[in-house]
């Protein structure tokens, strides 16, 4: 028992981790890795990235749990591509393209000029796979079961919008946004600006707030950390 003391006091504590969160895992599973692996049941994260996306994840643990909502209404930059001339139930990859439209007529000006509608305050929807809860159930699972979902308008900041390259049906991009953001629905809508459909193909979270992805560690990273640390702890209990 004193081993396990000594060996979660910085965690039990509290520590935020920043953690790169890998394609296909949810921010749940991440949390789940880092409790049991810490030993520590005190551990929460700020803000979701959904399981296609990937990127930073802020982790807290301890007494730092208590800055979670802190954490995730502070400002979010994304990296990633969007897939013009087609859409998807879910407006990702979770769900098969459809309703395929020929883009020919698409110029690289008309792209980047769209992207002016979207910066600033707007109204935007969310997707009805998502987490927000409808009647006590999260969207997705009312979705997955082919029940219709309304969702509500809600309103957000778009700080900037930046098409960063162009090889069509693919499109690059870079937002700054507010907590809220959805940015799957950022596809969609932009999609319908350009009269084309479009859905998000990657997603990539790369800051929050002050802190940025490449402070972060991958979860192989963070396992060989405690690796390190364990056997540093139990030799100053066997000094001790």
């Amino acid at each position: 028992m004193k081993e396990e003391i000594l060996w979660n006091d910085d965690y039990a504590t509290g520590k935020v981790i920043l953690i790169d969160k890998p394609l296909t895992w949810t921010s749940f599973d991440v949390v789940k890795k880092i409790r049991g692996a810490v030993r520590v049941t005190k551990v929460g994260h700020a803000g979701t990235l959904d399981p296609l996306a990937t990127g930073l994840l802020i982790v807290c643990t301890g007494k730092f749990t208590k800055q979670i909502n802190t954490y995730q209404a502070a400002e979010k930059e994304y990296e990633g591509s969007f897939i013009l001339g087609s859409i998807t139930d879910s407006y990702d990859l979770e769900t098969e393209p459809k309703l395929h439209v020929d883009i020919a007529y698409l110029t690289h000006e008309v792209v980047h000029q769209a992207t002016t509608k979207f910066v600033g305050e707007i109204m935007q929807v969310p997707p009805i796979y998502s987490a927000i809860k409808k009647e006590g159930t999260p969207a997705y699972v009312l979705a997955r079961k082919g029940r219709e979902v309304k969702m509500e308008a809600r309103p957000i900041t778009i700080k900037s919008f930046e098409i960063t390259s162009i090889d069509l049906p693919t499109i690059n991009f870079r937002v700054v946004c507010s907590t809220g953001t959805y940015i799957r629905s950022l596809a969609f809508d932009f999609g319908n600006e350009l009269g084309c459909g479009a859905y998000l193909s990657s997603l990539r979270r790369t800051r929050i707030g002050e802190f940025g992805v490449d402070q972060a560690m991958d979860m192989e990273q963070f396992m060989k950390e405690l690796d390190l640390i364990r056997p540093i702890r139990n030799d100053k209990i066997e000094k001790g």
